[in-house]
Parts: C-alpha cells; sequence; structure tokens
C-alpha cells in the first residue's frame, strides 16, 4: 500500500477518481492494442508471478497471521492462502488465458442489404470493468488476464484480509504489462482496505463501464443497492433437480448424488431435488442412503418424510434457502408442471436439471425453466465457464441483459453494428 494511503487524512473519492481516469486512458490503448501485445503481457505477467514466488509467500504469511488474529475460520484461510501449487495454478492459469481465441475484433452476420450495403457486428470490448471480490487472492491475477485478454482495463478491489498478497500480484501485473509495451494502469488495484472504496469504485460511472462483485451475499446486495453502473451478478445458487416419473433410475441417482455431494459449497450445487411422485418410491430411498451415508442432511415434505424416515421436516423457508452445506430440500410434486413451478416461484434462475428419458418433455423443460442454465440428464455441478468450453469464467450472471449464465472473454466484451459501403448513399 503506498504510504498516501496510509495517511489519517487519506481522500478516498481523489484516490478513487484518479484511478478511474487513469483506467479510462489505459482501456483506449488496450482496446488497440494487438492480440500479440495482450499475450505478451499475460505471459510475461505468468513469468513475473514464478519469479516472485518467495515474495508472494512472504506477503501472503502477512496476511494470514493477520487473519489468524482477527478469528478468520478455517476455510477462510484456505481461501486465503497461497501455496506453490495455488503459485503455480495462477502462472498457468494466466498462461491459459493467452492462448485462447482473441474474441475482439471478431466479425459476425455480415450481409449484404437490398441498397448494396454490407451490415454486420464487431466484436469490441467493454472498456472499463470493476471487480470487487473478497478472500481469494488468486483472482487478482485471474480477473486481470481475462480483462486483458477481452481488451478491458480494469480497475480490483479485493478483500481487506488479502492486502499484501493483493499487493504483491499486482506488482507482477505491472512488470507484466510494462515488458509488454502496455500501460500499467490497465490494471490497477486498489491500495486501501477503507471500506468507503467500494462505495466510490459503484459511483465511477464516468470512468467504470461494468461492475462484477465476487463474493457472499451481503457484498453483491450492496453492489446491486449502490452501483450507479450495469452490474453482473447472481445473487443466489438455488439449483433444482427434478426427477421425473420416466427417468431411468440409475441416471437419476448417479446425476442426483453429485450434484450434491461433488462439492458443497458452490453456487451450481443442487439445494431442492424435486421428484415425480411416480416413481418417489423406487428412487427416494436409494439416494436418501447414499445421502445420509455421506453426511448430508435431508429435509422432506410431508410425501418425502413418509417415504425417508427420521428425516426433518421442510419448512417453507428451506424452499428458499441456499444451503452452501450438507444439507439437502426434497419435495415430491405431482407432475413436471408442479416441478416447473415450484422452481419459478422459489428458484434463483442459476442452474437447473430435468432427468427423464421422455425427449418430448426434456424439450419443454428446456423451453420453459427460465434460468440461465438449464439441463437435461446432467449434474448442475457443469454450471462452469471452464466446463463450457470458455476457457475461463470471470463469475456467473443470471440477469438477462447482456451476459447470462457463465461469463467468459466474450461476457467480458460487447457487439457494436459496422456497416461496409462503397459510395452508398440513401435515397
Amino acid at each position: 500500500m503506498s504510504k498516501t494511503a496510509q495517511t489519517e487524512h487519506f481522500d478516498i473519492s481523489g484516490y478513487m477518481q484518479t484511478l478511474g481516469t487513469q483506467a479510462r486512458t489505459a482501456a483506449r490503448a488496450i482496446s488497440r492494442a494487438e492480440t500479440g501485445a495482450r499475450n505478451t503481457a499475460l505471459n510475461a505477467i505468468a513469468d513475473a508471478v514464478l519469479a516472485a514466488r518467495e515474495t508472494l509467500k512472504s506477503e501472503n504469511h502477512k496476511d494470514m497471521e493477520s487473519g489468524r488474529k482477527h478469528g478468520l475460520d478455517a476455510a477462510l484461510l484456505d481461501r486465503l492462502e497461497l501455496t506453490d501449487a495455488r503459485i503455480d495454478a495462477m502462472a498457468e492459469g494466466l498462461r491459459q488465458v493467452a492462448a485462447l481465441p482473441d474474441p475482439v475484433g471478431a466479425i459476425s452476420d455480415l450481409d449484404y442489404r437490398p441498397s448494396g450495403i454490407q451490415v454486420g457486428r464487431m466484436r469490441v470490448p467493454l472498456g472499463v470493468i470493476g471487480i470487487i471480490y473478497e478472500s481469494r487472492p488468486n483472482v487478482t491475477a485471474d480477473a486481470a488476464a481475462l480483462c486483458l485478454k477481452a481488451g478491458n482495463a480494469c480497475i480490483l478491489r479485493g478483500g481487506s484480509e488479502a492486502l499484501h498478497s493483493n499487493q504483491a500480484i499486482a506488482r507482477c501485473i505491472e512488470d507484466g504489462l510494462l515488458q509488454a509495451g502496455l500501460p500499467a494502469t490497465a490494471v490497477q488495484v486498489v491500495a486501501t482496505t477503507d471500506r468507503a472504496a467500494v462505495g466510490e469504485l459503484l459511483r465511477l460511472e464516468d470512468s467504470v463501464d461494468v461492475i462484477v462483485p465476487r463474493g457472499g451475499k451481503g457484498l453483491i446486495e450492496r453492489v446491486m443497492h449502490e452501483s450507479r453502473i450495469p452490474v453482473i451478478k447472481h445473487l443466489h445458487g438455488i439449483c433444482h433437480t427434478y426427477i421425473d416419473d420416466q427417468a431411468d433410475i440409475d441416471k437419476a441417482v448417479k446425476v442426483a448424488f453429485n450434484a450434491k455431494t461433488q462439492r458443497y459449497g458452490t453456487c451450481n450445487t443442487m439445494e431442492t431435488l424435486l421428484v415425480a411422485e411416480g416413481i418417489a418410491g423406487r428412487v427416494l430411498p436409494v439416494l436418501g442412503k447414499l445421502y445420509q451415508d455421506e453426511g448430508v442432511e435431508l429435509r422432506g415434505c410431508e410425501k418425502t418424510c413418509a417415504i425417508l424416515e427420521g428425516i426433518k421436516p421442510a419448512t417453507e423457508a428451506d424452499w428458499d434457502e441456499e444451503y452452501l452445506a450438507p444439507v439437502l430440500s426434497i419435495r415430491v410434486v405431482a407432475d413436471m408442471d408442479v416441478a416447473m413451478d415450484h422452481i419459478d416461484r422459489h428458484g434463483s434462475q442459476h442452474t437447473d436439471v430435468i432427468i427423464t428419458e421422455n425427449v418430448t418433455r426434456a424439450r419443454r423443460f428446456l423451453r420453459e425453466v427460465d434460468s440461465s442454465s438449464v439441463m437435461v440428464n446432467a449434474s448442475s455441478r457443469f454450471a462452469d465457464g471452464f466446463e463450457y468450453g470458455l476457457g475461463a469464467e470471470i463469475g456467473i450472471s443470471t440477469d438477462k441483459l447482456h451476459a447470462r449464465g457463465p461469463v467468459g472473454l466474450e461476457g467480458l466484451t460487447t457487439l457494436k453494428f459496422i456497416v461496409l459501403g462503397d459510395g452508398h448513399i440513401r435515397t
């Protein structure tokens, strides 16, 4: 952190305004930069990260000690720690982004109009992206890589618990940018723990084009309420799996078990299982034993409790709960229509799944369920940028405008119309 940022009378508003102005200027340079220059920067940043390994671990040690002193729990400390393996993964992630196809400048839908002009669309950078995140310092490198590859400048505001780690990574990013002949201000990591910096960033509508929050519900709600800038976000991950009465039971068991237990704390983990009553008596006893053997607490509707003895009754609040833990709510429903009504009422438009062998029902579910990812006979855990072939993701959006679902490089760009003529005039 700069000495200025530590002074008692630090001007947080002026500081953030300066970051915004510098980012806007840098964005023009980055948008003009050739693909090779941006890739050179990313590979140079990867080299700098590896060369600074001991410094990164030393600075991270300061954050870890501070975190223990302030009572961070074991899970948060684990997310905060930079091990050798995580530093290697950070560098590899930068190189992988460099190897991805460049979306900037791609022209699509070019077609002749009756007037003789050609009209098409070109993919271009968004401009300046503000990213607000918590805990994991590797997000600093990941976010910078995706923004740079897509031709954007960015302002990154990490959590106060990772300040030393983030600033050390920021120095690696600056080194890589300068080696590639690009402005160091293309990636700026906020160098103050003052919470007011977030509020100031959310008001930089003249400098910042979009905000991406990555973190807990509290952070995202604050961003939603305070931002004057468009936001790419999702608030909840209440994902459903519906087992249809024409499902293959072996498939249903395998998919529903994986969707809950493969990892508990992710936004694409199943939180509610819906089961058609025509198949519930056959599939729930098998799944119930698997879940309970795995240590998953089950909360069921009245019909579920009649099939699975000894489980907790579900309350109305359970249907709206994102547990992010080994807890699962289960409801037996009459049919697919009731299941879709439940998803519409209680879902978060993140990821919802149907297990069925009936192609007509599968297509109807795909068409009618209004979520950013809708799946047939596959685990909701696949709702991920890497699994979708995007290479990497900046986050997941459950909104409907601009980007929806996992947001990769293409989601960090926009489209503009281009027109090609040869002296054409309108008559």
